[in-house]
């Protein structure tokens, strides 16, 4: 397999709910209109306590700093897996579990924070910039690694990083992390570029006129009925959704593409408080047990909080697995 790093330079911020009045005009333009500022890489979540966006250095220059943007300090770089040269297409994803061993446990040995950001299409792995180094010299004995730099593939080695490598330190044992699982039924989804207009009123309403009253990070309780979840992403000209089953229905079903069986999925939400951006492995924490016991899943991480989508008929046994490995890391 190979690991290419790609061109995109991204930053991650939090924006409050009471703010977002603010940001519709440049939110609008980065979802219906890249080209109008040159941004590949935009990816928006809202949450129940706020709106998470990923998006490179030419989208991040559209947003105004103001006290409802909340960044993080850290420059992200974008790592792809691909299988026997293949990019990403229109074909949906196997999920991120199908990386869990090569990639992401791995990372977390070596103390590496990682952001996961799932699609339809594919799965991003955000690492910090500073931590390349460190990324390269654990993951060049499982893959060939390219660089993109100017559309093109430079292969890359552990002595094109040795001068900025230093030796990681120690992964301390991470923190088993609570996890809610609310009844809400989702869709993951894509929609074909050219008939993105066709639903771009609907689009507009769902994420800036029909919102659930804002909540605080970390004031939830354990078992929730149902929980606010909405999902875009523009990269590179895919498009991916991730809507829960009722929004679904207020969308023309012609214009939304799904797998063929048309699967539904439910949500592990990870974390009774904000996670935060420096503790390693709790990826790892949900990606490991479910790909040992061969279960897909999407990874979706935000500012707050992260969330993996299992498929439906699957999630009482996924809840099973993470209680048991809760209790035996006790």
């Amino acid at each position: 397999m190979d690991l290419h790093i790609l061109e995109h330079r991204v930053r991650v911020l939090s924006l409050a709910r009471r703010g977002l009045w603010l940001y519709t005009h440049p939110l609008l333009k980065l979802l219906f209109l890249p080209q109008r500022c040159r941004c590949k890489f935009f990816s928006l979540t809202e949450t129940p306590e706020d709106y998470t966006i990923m998006l490179d250095e030419e989208g991040f220059k559209e947003l105004p700093p103001s006290e409802f943007m909340q960044v993080a300090d850290s420059t992200w770089l974008v790592l792809s897996v691909v299988s026997n040269g293949r990019e990403p297409s229109g074909c949906q994803a196997t999920g991120v579990t199908k990386i869990a061993r090569s990639v992401i446990a791995p990372l977390a040995e070596h103390h590496v924070s990682v952001l996961m950001l799932s699609t339809y299409q594919t799965d991003f792995i955000l690492v910090r910039e500073r931590d390349l180094p460190v990324v390269i010299h654990t993951l060049a004995g499982e893959f060939d690694i390219y660089k993109e730099e100017s559309g093109e593939r430079v292969p890359v080695t552990c002595d094109d990083v040795s001068n900025g490598f230093l030796k990681p330190k120690p992964a301390a044992t991470p923190t088993l992390h609570p996890v809610q699982s609310p009844q809400t039924r989702f869709c993951v989804l894509t929609v074909a570029p050219d008939t993105l207009p066709a639903i771009a009123t609907m689009l507009i309403d769902v994420l800036f006129y029909s919102h659930s009253p804002p909540r605080e990070a970390g004031a939830g309780s354990q078992d929730l009925d149902s929980i606010t979840f909405f999902a875009f992403s523009l990269i590179e000209g895919y498009i991916s959704i991730v809507m829960d089953a009722e929004t679904q229905k207020r969308f023309p079903s012609d214009l939304l593409l799904t797998s063929s069986t048309g699967e539904l999925w439910r949500m592990v939400r990870i974390g009774g408080q904000p996670l935060g951006f420096d503790e390693c492995g709790i990826v790892a924490q949900i990606a490991e047990p479910l790909a040992a016991a061969d279960i897909s899943a999407y990874y979706i991480s935000t500012f707050n909080f992260d969330h993996a989508l299992v498929p439906e008929e699957g999630i009482a046994e996924v809840i099973q697995l993470l209680q048991q490995r809760q209790e035996s890391g006790r």
